[in-house]
């Protein structure tokens, strides 16, 4: 499992130009069953998605992907978490 955060660079004032291409990623990481979990960063720091599925490499290809990162709108930095524990609800990412 990733956690995955895209902290606003200091090129941040393009975001709105790449904003449609970004979200339309973000929903490309949900249709793979990829993305889990994706929101914002308070306040106004970037965004974070959390994503499971996928090894360092494919998501690091995926994350090239993105227009926020091509055009250095966000700095991505890929956290790597292997659950150990989790709630019932979440027993899914322990498999």
């Amino acid at each position: 499992m990733f956690i995955v955060s895209l902290t606003f660079s200091d090129n941040k004032a393009q975001a709105g130009r790449y904003m449609d291409g970004h979200k339309d990623w973000i929903q490309r990481g949900f249709d793979d069953g990829v993305f889990l979990l994706a929101g914002s960063l308070q306040p106004n720091r970037g965004g974070a998605v959390v994503a499971h599925n996928t090894t360092l490499d494919d998501l690091q290809i995926r994350l090239d992907d993105d227009p926020f990162v091509t055009e250095d709108v966000v700095n991505a930095e890929i956290i790597e978490l292997t659950p150990s524990r989790a709630d019932d609800r979440l027993q899914f990412l322990l498999a």
